[in-house]
C-alpha cells in the first residue's frame, strides 16, 4: 500500500463509480480496479459493496476513508512544512483579531509582515474576543490577537502588551477640563458600553466591580466608534482605548487614575494542536514585533 493507492481509493469513494473515477485519475478502469483489489487484500477487508456495475462504500470503507483523509492531509502538511523549512516565509496562516486592533495596529503589522515575508499568505478574521475564541477552539483559526478571557485548559494565552483605557466625555460634561480623574467621580454617570461578549466590556465591568460600583449602562454599541458617537451626543460617558479616528469626535479624553484601567492584549493558540512551520514562524514574529510595546 502506498499514497497512490490511497488517492485512488479516495477518488473511487467520492464517485462510487469506477468509470468516472478512472476518467478523473486518467488511468484505465482495469488498472484502477486492480489497485482497489490489492488495497483490500493488503487490509484484509472489503471496502466496497459491489452489485454488478454498482459500487458503494460499506461501513469498513467509510471508516477507512476517514483515516485516509487524515493520512493524506497530514502528508500534505508535512510536505508544506518541509518546503517552509527550506524556504522560510512561505505558507498560509489564519489569524483573528479584535475590532479595535483593526483600526491601526493590524494594518501596520500586515504592512511590516509583507515587507519581511512577501510570500507569506495571511487570512484575517475580525470579531469580538468571545467569537474569536470559539473559532480558535473549533480549529477555524491558527492564532488570535485578543484580550485575556476565561478560557479552557487547551488555550494558551501569552500577554504581549497593555492597552490603557481612557474616560471619554462630551464637551459639555462637568469633568471636561480635568486631566486626570478617579473612577468614583464618574461611576454613577450614564455609561455607553460595548455589548457583552466583548473583552472590553468584561474589563470595564471588573474595574467598576473592584471599585465597588455597578455599571450604569444607558446604551450598548457593537464597536468603539459607535460608543464615541453616542458619548459625543451627550448620552453618557465611556471607557475606551485611544483608537485611530477618535480625534474627529467632539470629546474630551481623560486619563483615569487607576492601575486597573487597562486591558491586556495577547497571543492565543491551542495547546498541543498541530501548528505548521509558517504559523510557528509568524507567532515568533509577533512576539518579537510587540516586545516592549505599549499602547496608550
Amino acid at each position: 500500500m502506498d499514497f497512490t493507492s490511497l488517492i485512488y481509493f479516495r477518488t473511487v469513494a467520492k464517485y462510487e463509480n469506477m468509470s468516472r473515477a478512472s476518467e478523473h485519475l486518467h488511468i484505465s478502469q482495469p488498472a484502477l480496479s486492480k489497485s482497489i483489489s490489492l488495497l483490500e487484500d493488503s487490509l484484509g477487508v472489503v471496502l466496497f459493496d459491489r452489485n454488478g456495475r454498482s459500487i458503494k462504500l460499506n461501513r469498513y470503507g467509510k471508516f477507512f476513508l476517514e483515516r485516509t483523509e487524515f493520512i493524506l492531509r497530514e502528508f500534505e502538511r508535512t510536505k508544506e512544512d518541509l518546503h517552509n523549512m527550506i524556504t522560510p516565509g512561505y505558507g498560509e496562516v489564519s489569524i483573528g483579531f479584535m475590532h479595535t486592533l483593526g483600526l491601526e495596529i493590524i494594518p501596520t503589522l500586515m504592512t511590516d509582515v509583507k515587507r519581511d515575508f512577501p510570500y507569506m499568505r495571511l487570512q484575517l478574521t475580525q470579531n469580538n474576543s468571545s467569537a474569536l475564541m470559539e473559532k480558535l477552539i473549533n480549529g477555524e483559526l491558527d492564532l488570535c490577537l485578543i484580550s485575556s478571557l476565561e478560557t479552557n485548559s487547551d488555550v494558551i494565552w501569552e500577554k504581549l502588551w497593555d492597552e490603557e483605557l481612557y474616560l471619554i466625555v462630551p464637551k459639555t460634561h462637568r469633568l471636561k477640563s480635568r486631566k486626570t480623574v478617579k473612577v468614583h467621580e464618574f461611576a454613577l454617570d450614564p455609561f455607553i458600553s460595548i455589548k457583552k461578549g466583548n473583552s472590553l466590556r468584561k474589563t470595564v465591568d471588573e474595574l467598576f466591580s473592584n471599585e465597588g460600583f455597578k455599571l450604569n449602562v444607558a446604551f450598548e454599541g457593537e464597536e468603539v466608534h459607535t460608543v464615541a458617537g453616542l458619548v459625543e451626543s451627550g448620552l453618557g460617558v465611556s471607557l475606551i482605548p485611544k483608537i485611530k479616528g477618535l480625534e474627529q469626535y467632539e470629546l474630551q479624553i481623560i486619563h483615569v487614575d487607576s492601575n486597573e484601567c487597562k486591558r491586556e492584549i495577547g497571543l492565543a493558540y491551542i495547546d498541543h494542536r498541530y501548528l505548521s512551520e509558517v504559523t510557528i514562524q509568524f507567532a515568533k514574529y509577533i512576539r518579537n514585533y510587540f516586545a516592549g510595546y505599549k499602547k496608550g
